[in-house]
């Protein structure tokens, strides 16, 4: 065997010879013209005419590979999931021989290679040795280290020693120089062979397979199935991040954790696992349709397949899980989307879809993928795009800022987004029960004992109406005053006997041209106030007709403020004035909690939610409109009256205490900051609070305000109020004590309480933030003195350890 006479330079630079059966030598020995050595970027090619050492020789055998690796595919039992197996043994060995000269060693490698079929190049000099390996990239180098005068031996990946008679030396010192193995001279073929075989098979086709490795990940990375890898003992290993979009997790949460750490869907067959692990335990394929619960706690149908992997020994060592979302997914999101669309102008009827029933077929011949993509657009809530958003964010930030944002996530999938954590019950007692009292609809008794609660509707005989010119002189007197905060309400109830709401409205309502807007008479108008006034109960101590009318005369006060007045129109100022005047009608005394406790007709209604918020508005208009006399809204046309009757509506909502936070929070960060973010641009500023969604918040804003705002008003006003409202206080737990209900405020023991203890809870928890936000936007500076005056004064009655609403006596 050896080279044919003819020479093939490719475009590289790299010469290549080929074999002929006619030639013995083991080395290319070629006839070129004129008998001189071929030379090409330093690489020389031995030729008969040539008297030099040539530096590279470059051979290729002519023994194919692919035998080689049907034979060892076949012993290997034919299995298609073998471990790792990257098809990487029709990849040719190329081997470099840096011999300083010929010899029988470099020629029994030369054969070796030969008969295992590998590509040889043999440098005769160091320069040679790494311009050929530079352009090549053998994956074995043997270099001769006989000869130190030729080569410097700690270059050498794998060298050729002498045979030692003495004491076999030490491979430490090689390995420690960067050498792999130690060849100990040997001229057999066989020899050689053997010992580029092992190479092969070794340290070679693990270095293949580490290519292989970097090309395969590739394709995962960017493949659009989900693919997750476990051991065989159900440890992640691997997700890809295709894997990470469709479950909401980083990788860095789920490698190394056991499937049986994730969440569950409680979607599955309570089989379906076990019926999984058998069949893939066997060694066999499980392909079917999976519930999966991504991050964000909600379920995703996924058409699942499970491979399990033979590695050595023929073990199962891992499993391959590719998963894509299921078509169904996206047939009940369509459905679902277009059941909601329907709610807005210009919608499609959900009775529709049955007329796309044969869509059904060519929807589900799309891609999964695009199908995906459209399941994100149509439903995904600001919510999910938050959370979305958060997950990406982590997957390039930091592990002290990804752990942050796991908090965050979680704080976002809690429902009670806007409520403040509490301290723990025994630090503060008055604040736990005043928040649980007025910010819960209770508990259910689940008991046959069930409590009614029967309404008390104290309704005193209808007054003859009167119009304004008929006021008694001393009643027109404390009217003048009624723009002014410092207003007494008292007075005007005293002076009403305890009628203050129709008084007080005709005059407010005149002011703000409410009769000229609904087009009704001044005699409707009065008809309507003492109606509505004569639903409130007068035996309450507190939400009786007197709080409704100090709530309008705030609600009044709020709408004159000039950043109010311009950020409303007319039709939002006579809404804000009737919800004051309608907001606690026909209100029991009671809570929610002691209505949902009780059992009562109303919280049965009302499905223990909003219970009296939601009776409120419903009764006012039940009221207004079953008699034309007293119905304001008859003569204004239907799309007004339906705008009219929401704006209401949502403001009595409103004042409902388990959404405080909620709206306070809406309010500062849709408002207060967007506009001190512009600062004395006045334009920027006005478009921020005109637009009809701030314009609500606003609305809402203003009520919760009027609603509350006795801490914030002259001293002895608020003290008043503050005795009026634990008096109720103290009858509900007096009624629930009688009747065995839960006891919602323990505190408000009428012999136990401190009333500026409760005073000072209220004012910390619900008063002061919402203030502080309001006076930013109407500037109300005179209610913020008050404010201040009249915690100072409940702080020093409680540092004084008294319990009443005024100091005693000095002795």
């Amino acid at each position: 065997m050896g080279c044919a006479p003819s020479i093939h330079v490719s475009q590289s630079g790299v010469i290549y010879c080929r074999d002929s059966d006619e030639s013995n030598s083991p080395h290319q020995t070629t006839t070129i013209s004129q008998g001189t050595a071929a030379t090409l970027h330093g690489l020389f090619i031995k030729t008969d005419a040539a008297e030099t050492i040539p530096s590279v020789i470059t051979y290729q055998s002519r023994h194919s590979r692919n035998n080689s690796y049907r034979d060892r595919k076949e012993n290997s039992g034919g299995h298609i999931r073998i471990e790792a197996e990257t098809q990487t043994s029709h990849t040719s060995v190329k081997v470099l021989l840096v011999f300083a000269k010929e010899d029988s060693q470099s020629d029994a490698f030369w054969w070796a290679c030969d008969r295992a079929g590998f590509r040889c190049n043999i440098a005769r000099t160091p320069e040679s040795a790494v311009e050929c390996f530079l352009d090549k990239h053998h994956e074995i180098i043997v270099i001769d280290g006989r000869h130190s005068r030729y080569f410097d031996c700690y270059f050498c990946i794998f060298a050729a020693h002498c045979h030692f008679d003495r004491e076999e030396p030490s491979v430490l010192p090689l390995l420690c120089a960067g050498f792999s193995r130690r060849f100990v001279e040997n001229s057999s073929v066989s020899a050689c062979y053997n010992e580029l075989i092992q190479i092969e098979h070794g340290e070679v086709r693990c270095q293949f397979k580490l290519r292989a490795c970097n090309s395969i990940f590739t394709a995962l990375e960017h493949c659009q199935e989900a693919v997750e890898i476990t051991s065989e003992d159900h440890i992640i290993q691997y997700v890809n991040p295709a894997f990470e979009r469709m479950m909401g997790y980083h990788k860095g949460e789920l490698i190394g954790k056991e499937l049986t750490e994730l969440p569950k869907s409680d979607k599955n067959r309570a089989d379906l696992l076990d019926t999984i692990n058998t069949c893939i335990k066997k060694g066999k394929e499980w392909q079917g349709i999976y519930f999966a619960r991504k991050k964000s706690g909600d379920s995703i149908q996924q058409h699942v397949k499970i491979t399990p992997v033979i590695g050595q020994g023929g073990k199962i060592r891992h499993f391959v899980a590719i998963k894509k979302p299921h078509i169904d997914n996206n047939n009940q999101v369509k459905c679902h989307s277009l059941r909601h669309r329907d709610r807005r102008k210009d919608s499609i009827d959900a009775r529709s879809l049955s007329s796309r029933g044969s869509d059904a077929p060519s929807l589900q011949n799309r891609r999964y993928s695009s199908v995906a993509r459209i399941h994100s657009m149509t439903i995904e809530a600001p919510i999910t795009k938050v959370i979305n958003i958060i997950n990406a964010a982590q997957e390039s930030s930091p592990v002290t800022v990804a752990e942050a944002l796991d908090r965050v996530l979680e704080i976002l999938r809690t429902t009670e987004l806007y409520s403040p954590q509490l301290a723990s019950k025994e630090d503060d007692p008055h604040t736990n029960d005043l928040v649980g009292g007025l910010m819960s609809d209770g508990l259910r008794r689940l008991s046959g004992n069930e409590y009614v609660f029967c309404k008390n509707m104290s309704q005193s005989q209808l007054a003859i109406p009167v119009t304004l010119n008929d006021v008694p002189p001393s009643i027109a007197e404390m009217l003048n005053d009624e723009e002014c905060w410092e207003f007494n309400i008292l007075d005007l109830e005293a002076a009403t006997h305890k009628r203050p709401l129709t008084y007080l409205g005709l005059k407010i309502f005149t002011s703000f041209g409410v009769c000229e807007f609904l087009n009704c008479s001044e005699a409707t108008l009065r008809s309507w106030l003492q109606l509505i006034e004569a639903s409130y109960h007068s035996s309450n101590s507190y939400h009786n007709s007197t709080h409704a009318a100090d709530v309008l005369h705030a609600t009044a006060y709020f709408l004159r403020k000039e950043r109010v007045k311009s950020s409303l129109d007319q039709l939002d100022e006579v809404a804000a004035l009737i919800a004051a005047t309608v907001h606690d009608v026909d209100h029991p005394g009671r809570t929610n909690s002691f209505l949902c406790n009780a059992g009562s007709e109303l919280a049965i209604l009302y499905n223990d939610t909003a219970v009296l918020e939601s009776h409120h508005a419903a009764l006012a208009f039940q009221l207004t409109v079953r008699d034309s006399k007293s119905n304001i809204f008859k003569n204004i046309d239907r799309n007004q009256f339906r705008t009219l009757r929401q704006a209401i509506i949502d403001m009595v909502l409103a004042t409902e205490m388990t959404r405080h936070f909620e709206h306070v929070s809406k309010f500062v960060n849709s408002i207060n900051k967007p506009m001190a973010s512009v600062n004395s641009d006045c334009e920027g500023q006005a478009n921020i609070r005109n637009s009809p969604e701030n314009r609500l918040l606003i609305k809402r804003m203003l009520i919760k305000c009027a609603d509350v705002a006795n801490p914030c008003r002259p001293l002895e006003l608020c003290i008043e109020w503050a005795g009026r409202i634990s008096e109720e206080y103290f009858a509900q737990t007096d009624e629930e004590k009688r009747q065995g209900l839960p006891v919602v405020m323990p505190v408000f023991d009428r012999n136990t309480c401190s009333v500026p203890k409760s005073q000072i809870s209220f004012i910390d928890y619900f008063i002061t933030d919402m203030f502080d936000a309001w006076d930013a936007f109407a500037s109300l500076p005179g209610l913020m003195e008050h404010l201040s005056e009249n915690y100072k004064y409940w702080k020093n009655l409680d540092e004084m350890k008294c319990k009443s609403l005024r100091p005693p006596p000095p002795s």
